[in-house]
């Protein structure tokens, strides 16, 4: 799963199996600006689920 690009901003996600959790690093150009994070099952996060948080802060945060 690599990095989604949105209006100057990168998010990178990554993810544990074990522990069933995940984050998405957010940055602008090279500076890092926060973590959002977040849980799923199964073997992988879904793609849909990493976009559907990324399109949410981006809403929130005017992006």
């Amino acid at each position: 799963m690599g990095a989604i690009e949105r209006n100057g901003f990168r998010f990178v996600p990554e993810y544990s199996v074990i522990q069933q959790n995940g984050a998405i690093h957010v940055y602008k150009r090279e500076d890092f600006i926060e973590e959002i994070q977040f849980k799923f099952s199964g073997k992988f996060p879904e793609l849909d689920q990493i976009e559907d948080l990324v399109e949410k802060y981006c809403d929130l945060h005017n992006i």
